[in-house]
């Protein structure tokens, strides 16, 4: 797969519902994964979506979350912009620049869903997600 660049929005408990009307004005394939069904079954949250991916046939891929308990986002301002592939050395590559002079947040690092992913803002501000596909 080619590395992708493409934003990710984030939700205070609605992305379910934002993702769905993305689908009804844009078309494509969507695809929704929640907290429940990534090892956090019992969790007040596990019905909140973790990752949801929306596909479009004109080329248009747009992501989203809801936030994790004690992660609030304020509407209008809850983006990141994600790089993902399964490309090892040119992501990290990405992560390295982005992240120099910045901030990390979450660690370029093996997660629970298989895949290497971190999270950072880059000096001026802007915040990133790389996620880096491994083989199951």
């Amino acid at each position: 797969m080619a590395s992708r660049l493409n934003p990710y929005l984030s939700f205070n408990g609605d992305a379910r519902q934002a993702m769905e009307f993305y689908k009804e004005v844009f078309g494509g394939t969507l695809d929704l994964n929640s907290y429940g069904e990534f090892g956090q079954a019992d969790a007040p949250n596990a019905d909140k979506i973790m990752h949801g991916m929306l596909e479009t046939t004109s080329g248009f891929t747009l992501m989203g979350a809801d936030n994790p308990p004690g992660m609030e986002s304020e509407q209008g301002r809850s983006y990141s912009v994600s790089l993902s592939g399964d490309d090892d050395a040119e992501l990290r590559g990405y992560w390295e620049k982005l992240s120099e002079g910045g901030s990390v947040s979450v660690p370029l690092e093996k997660q629970m869903w298989g895949d290497v992913f971190g999270m950072c803002t880059d000096r001026f501000g802007v915040p990133w997600m790389v996620n880096i596909s491994t083989e199951n």
